[in-house]
């Protein structure tokens, strides 16, 4: 934190308690002083030659000199690779057991004295000094980690390693959890260590809340996703490849990992896009779908201050005739900003205004932080002691830290026992009428104006049953948390599908639900943020994600707001959120022309309703997400992979926001194909770049040709959008409707679209064969249609 963001924190939080937030700064400082070891002397050390191997089921454990891997092909094609006896589990990120080794895999002699692997679905080559090579089962390499370093303490402890990597000339990296610069990674060295920015961030702040070890990498030769199963601090340095470099050579791309301890074990899934989000989910869990009101506009701001101000701004959404699906809680409804309490002066009667709202299609959401006030009295301090829940440090006693309450103890959430007494404790949110909830400050975070935003390093934590401290704790924090809140709402409703998003996280928090953006700072650049966010959130499996619509801490221009907002109408969360000096972000406070536009937008987005569901079910039914880059279809297409300024929704729409001041047209990449511009028809071919409109009034959206999209009708049914086909070609699209709020399975619907006779035909795909729709066809594109 800066000098000009510790006066602000003190401005909002009090000079008494920035006072406090020093004092724990540098008590954590010593803390870590007195507990951790100082790095002294160390021994490099590296595999050395292969001396043997052992065939297992999917592989076998390859022997070197200094070291030994393990390698397994699974069923799946997903391909696990740990040295020195790490295994698959535990794992904080994988759903349960990992998948069953492939016994048609064979482990055999290769020709450089090395080994290999041999599947069906892909190769991996161990070279005679530790190399690993991930290969297609042609051949071509995709990745080869080069043979791995570590630096071991003289005297013991814990070894920090490196292992570098090399891909594709032409290949380009995503995903590492939320970047604010993307979805392309650049070249430069990203952090993974779960952080506050302070206040707000931009495309220039690196780390934030959510970072993973997974990288996707897209080339000529195919793609894959690579994920080092290692939650300790680290850094990734990335640098792209260049072809015909030096001597006509190309230069491979390289990823290098150095990580501060912790196990060195690896995952990788290779196929098409589709196919590798696929099998990653298949290893760390389905997303859950939201309820299907929260794939609704909802309205956010830390600062509604009483029930009458939240009804106030109801009640102007609904005067306006503006759609509004839930309206969200943040600290200043708290008694005294305490977790699991209500200031009964300006929340009166809370769970009586909840089912008001209720009443009128709204509902309401809590923001839930993890840091608990440490105070006699509090009964959720109180009950926490009483079943030694929260962490200590080395010593023993109990971790503060200083947060919005003043000086707090922090849940230890890989204690199964905390995450059911945690669980247990959404029972008082319920109970006040709350719908889902928000986790915020769980990175976790601890006021400071210098070092580390969070829990000391040398604090204890159970980790399972294992012990250990919050080196390797610290990233799967908000995870183990959303894991908590997760599993105590589906334990005390169980016939509801929760509704909880996170700011924290890490690789497999879609289990538990979505995540936002955080403080994103207002202003254009901050716009082009939130789209790489939840763009690259997506490559790592995690699907339901959005921005602070407006930015969080400023006010924005009247254009900047609605371009943001027009944005938002197209991520799969759509919420606007504030901070509590950052101004109202209604839609009527820019304008009557904002509003008018606003407007149009969640009519839009209100129209494809089934369009967003039919997305959320097939996320959880595949691993794609909602929101995808233009290159998903066509990896190949080196254009495309370089395309940061648009996205596709699903497979049928691709989205063109204005991401840069006073532009009313823009330049549109598009993927080979038809496209449609959805506003005036007009057909463009790719593959190519085009110049469109962008009026105030709308962003470009334009439609694959053959699409068959699911639409909400005007009399609220769900129909058919048919995008004709383009001549000898067909297309066509799925419609999955809302199963309700439970656990029901959802029922897939499949369409077909041709043009025959020169009328576009949409049919049914069932077991039966092609059969007339029973929903309603609206045919765009050409004149005539067909039923």
């Amino acid at each position: 934190m800066d000098g000009r963001e510790l006066v602000r924190s003190m401005k909002v939080v009090g000079s008494v308690q920035g006072l406090r937030s020093v004092r724990s700064a540098w008590r954590q400082r010593r803390a870590d002083a007195r507990a951790l070891p100082v790095r002294g002397a160390e021994r490099a050390r590296v595999p050395g030659q292969a001396a043997g191997a052992r065939p297992e089921p999917g592989g076998g454990v390859v022997r070197f000199a200094r070291a030994e891997l393990r390698v397994c092909v699974t069923v799946g094609g997903a391909v696990f690779w740990g040295w020195d006896g790490a295994e698959a589990l535990p794992s904080y990120a994988l759903a349960g057991s990992p998948p069953d080794p492939d016994p048609r895999a064979e482990l055999e002699p290769d020709t450089d004295g090395g080994w290999r692997v041999v599947s069906e679905r892909v190769m991996v080559a161990v070279s005679r000094h530790g190399a690993v090579e991930i290969r297609t089962p042609g051949g071509v390499v995709l990745r080869r980690e080069l043979p791995p370093r570590w630096w071991e303490p003289v005297a013991g402890g814990v070894a920090r390693w490196v292992q570098r990597a090399e891909v594709a000339a032409d290949a380009r990296f995503f995903g590492l959890g939320g970047r604010a610069r993307g979805p392309r990674l650049a070249d430069g060295t990203y952090r993974l260590w779960n952080t506050d920015p302070g206040g707000r961030f931009g495309p220039e702040d690196d780390p934030l809340y959510v970072t993973m070890p997974v990288q996707m990498v897209v080339a000529d030769a195919g793609t894959h996703l690579a994920f080092v199963d290692n939650s300790w601090d680290g850094r990734v340095t990335l640098r792209e490849g260049e072809e015909g470099a030096g001597s006509g050579h190309d230069r491979p791309g390289t990823s290098e990992l150095r990580m501060d301890g912790g196990p060195l074990r690896c995952w990788v899934v290779i196929g098409t896009p589709a196919r590798v989000l696929h099998g990653w989910t298949a290893l760390t869990g389905a997303p859950v779908p939201p309820p299907a009101w929260a794939l609704g506009p909802q309205h956010a701001r830390w600062g509604f201050g009483s029930a009458r101000e939240v009804r106030r701004v109801v009640a102007g959404y609904r005067e306006r005739g503006l759609p509004l699906s839930a309206v969200h809680l943040d600290i200043d409804h708290f008694d005294a900003h305490q977790v699991f309490t209500v200031d009964g002066e300006r929340f009166p009667d809370l769970p009586g205004l909840a089912a008001e709202l209720r009443a009128d299609g709204v509902r309401l959401v809590s923001i839930v932080d993890p840091a608990v006030k440490a105070a006699a009295g509090n009964a959720v301090y109180e009950s926490g002691r009483a079943v030694d829940a929260f962490v200590r440090d080395a010593r023993g006693e109990e971790v503060r830290g200083e947060v919005w309450p003043g000086a707090c103890a922090y849940p230890d959430f890989t204690d199964p026992g905390v995450r059911e007494w945690w669980g247990g404790l959404y029972a008082e949110r319920l109970a006040q009428g709350f719908s889902g909830v928000w986790h915020d400050m769980n990175e976790p975070v601890s006021f400071a104006p210098f070092g580390d935003t969070t829990l000391p390093r040398s604090a204890r934590h159970r980790l399972e049953g294992r012990g250990g401290d919050h080196r390797e704790a610290h990233n799967v924090y908000g995870l183990e948390m959303a894991r908590a809140g997760f599993e105590g709402l589906r334990g005390l409703r169980p016939d509801e599908r929760p509704f909880l998003f996170s700011r924290s996280g890490w690789a497999g928090m879609q289990r538990y639900g979505g995540t936002w953006s955080g403080d994103v700072a207002t202003g254009w650049p901050g716009l082009r943020a939130s789209l790489a966010l939840v763009l690259g959130l997506g490559l790592c499996g995690v699907p339901y994600s959005g921005p602070d619509v407006g930015g969080f801490d400023g006010s924005p221009s009247p254009e900047l707001y609605l371009r943001w907002f027009q944005l938002g109408a197209y991520m799969p969360l759509f919420r606007t959120h504030a901070a509590i000096d950052a101004g109202r972000r209604e839609p009527w406070e820019f304008g009557a022309e904002v509003l008018e536009h606003a407007r149009a937008a969640l009519a839009e987005r209100e129209r494809l309703r089934p369009y967003f569901m039919t997305l959320a079910q097939l996320a959880r039914l595949t691993g794609a997400p909602y929101v995808r880059p233009v290159w998903w279809g066509a990896p190949e297409d080196r254009a495309l992979r370089d395309c940061e300024d648009a996205f596709m929704l699903g497979d049928g729409l691709l989205v063109a926001p204005v991401l840069a001041c006073g532009a009313d047209r823009r330049a549109v990449r598009l993927p080979r194909g038809r496209w449609y511009d959805t506003a005036t028809g007009r057909a463009y071919e790719g593959p190519g770049q085009v110049l469109v409109d962008a009026p105030l009034s709308r962003v470009p959206v334009l439609a694959r040709a053959g699409a068959v999209i699911p639409v909400r009708g005007e009399d609220g049914a769900v129909e058919l959008e048919a995008w004709a086909p383009a001549p000898g070609r067909t297309g066509g699209g799925l419609v999955i409707g809302d199963p309700g709020d439970g656990w029901g399975a959802a029922e897939v619907e499949r369409y077909t679209s041709r043009v025959v006779d020169g009328e576009v035909r949409v049919e049914r795909v069932t077991d039966a064969g092609a059969v007339a729709p029973e929903r309603a066809v609206r045919v765009r594109g050409v004149a005539s249609a067909g039923g």
